[in-house]
């Protein structure tokens, strides 16, 4: 079945800003979870292993959030915040606010540093997609390393502190490279995870590091090419067969956030069989997808208009979704990246 035509109008909804968590729940597994369909909707992520079957197997995204923010400045004073979007080559794309007086060539220093100092970033270039091409100096991971900060999402209106060093972080996050957390798994907590193994329940984990692009609103050259940002992800071998092996036995394979559903679908074969190794997404899942692969979802709250909105919808339904949604705000839950969650099953 083809995807059905989009009217970004159909994907939105009212938000009392009140309802936009600002601040993680004082417990990594304290959020509440909404469950789609359930005669009793209203849960906790606690009851997630109750929800579950022996059998099942949850599927989380290991990428680890770089400490990518920095705060420079022109030789001329100005300041100027750069987010480097990546951190395995010499010269990376940036998003830099603001962008247009820079010059090529010029070099962004840090706040207070002396002439001699010469860390920072050069302007290279300028990308058609509105970022800039920019020379970390020494380097991107050293200068991450000593001068980054956690890059928390534009809507909470503050910068990174300590507690978020920890917490837009996932106990299991291992492959440095995302540029936002996959905030689904922002909830399982070491705690969580053991118990949902005594149930019986299996963990696989793929890594997928999300682009800046996934949270920004959809552009009109996106739905009409059904297509969105390019991101990199990898499958293992292990969860390859971790995946067959649960579908082989009948159970369900649940993605712990839109990141993880898009790296298993686009692995996917037309059975079902996985692709081992690295690969790149471009994959845009709305209505009238049909999944090769998962059979649940754990995810949080997203912005509307988005394209995270449209794959909740695609799975759920448009108007049970959005319908869950309504739910949710009556019932204040906490919105977005260190909000509640939903439960697709």
């Amino acid at each position: 079945m083809d995807p059905l035509p989009l009217n970004l109008a159909d994907y939105t909804f009212e938000l009392p800003e009140s309802l936009i968590a600002t601040a993680p729940p004082a417990a990594r597994d304290g959020a509440r979870m909404l469950v789609l369909g359930a005669a009793e909707p209203h849960q906790q992520i606690v009851d997630l292993p109750d929800r579950l079957n022996p059998g099942d197997l949850l599927v989380v995204n290991d990428t680890r959030v770089l400490r990518c923010r920095l705060h420079l400045e022109r030789a001329s004073g100005g300041q100027v915040e750069v987010l480097l979007l990546r951190a395995d080559a010499e010269v990376v794309p940036a998003l830099v606010r603001p962008a247009k007086k820079l010059k090529i060539g010029e070099r962004l220093g840090l706040p207070g540093a002396g002439p001699d100092d010469t860390r920072g970033v050069i302007i290279e270039g300028r990308a058609g997609d509105g970022t800039l091409l920019v020379r970390p100096l020494p380097d991107p991971a050293s200068l991450m390393a000593e001068r980054g900060e956690l890059p928390l999402p534009p809507y909470l209106h503050r910068d990174a502190g300590p507690e978020d060093d920890e917490r837009y972080q996932t106990v299991f996050a291992a492959h440095d490279g995302a540029v936002a957390a996959p905030t689904a798994g922002l909830h399982l907590s070491d705690a969580l995870l053991a118990r949902l193994a005594e149930r019986g329940v299996g963990l696989a984990r793929i890594t997928l590091h999300v682009g800046q692009g996934t949270f920004q609103p959809l552009r009109e050259e996106d739905l009409a090419r059904g297509a969105l940002h390019a991101e990199r992800y990898e499958i293992s071998a292990e969860t390859a067969a971790a995946v067959a092996a649960c579908r082989a036995r009948g159970g369900r394979v649940i993605a712990v956030g839109t990141t993880s559903l898009r790296a298993l679908e686009s692995a996917a074969e037309p059975d079902g069989r996985l692709r081992v190794g690295p690969g790149e997404t471009t994959l845009f899942v709305r209505e009238g997808y049909r999944p090769r692969v998962i059979s649940g979802l754990l995810t949080n709250f997203h912005l509307p208009q988005t394209s995270l909105l449209m794959l909740v919808c695609a799975l759920g339904g448009r108007e049970r979704v959005l319908g869950a949604y309504q739910e949710a705000i009556r019932h204040g839950y906490r919105f977005y990246s260190y909000g509640d969650a939903m439960l697709l099953l």
